[in-house]
C-alpha cells in the first residue's frame, strides 16, 4: 500500500482547489453540505493523490488566470467539489 501524502500539504491543496474553483467551503459547512467528517475524508483522499505536484502547477495556473471552473479531471476530490459547487447535500463518497 503507497502511503499517504503529507496531511499540512493535502489539507493546503483542498483548500486551494476549493477556492479556485469557486467552491465557497465556510457556507457549505454553514449550511449543513460539509460536516467535519466529510471534511476529513476529502483531506484523506486527496493525500492518496499519485500528482500532487502536477495539482500544486495546476492550481499555480490558475491562481494567475483569475481561477477556473473546473477542476483536473485528476482532481480526487473533483466529483465532491462541485457537489459543493452546485448546493447539493451529497454525502462525501468513502473510499
Amino acid at each position: 500500500m503507497k502511503p499517504l501524502g503529507n496531511l499540512k500539504r493535502h489539507f493546503w491543496l483542498v483548500k486551494r482547489m476549493a477556492k479556485t474553483t469557486g467552491v465557497d467551503l465556510a457556507a457549505a459547512r454553514d449550511g449543513g453540505q460539509l460536516s467535519q467528517k466529510d471534511w476529513a475524508q476529502m483531506v484523506s483522499r486527496c493525500r492518496t493523490c499519485s500528482t500532487p505536484e502536477a495539482c500544486s502547477r495546476w492550481l499555480d495556473s490558475a491562481a494567475l488566470n483569475g481561477g477556473a471552473e473546473v477542476q483536473p479531471e485528476y482532481c480526487e476530490n473533483k466529483d465532491r467539489l462541485n457537489s459543493l459547487k452546485s448546493g447539493t447535500t451529497a454525502p462525501c463518497a468513502t473510499d
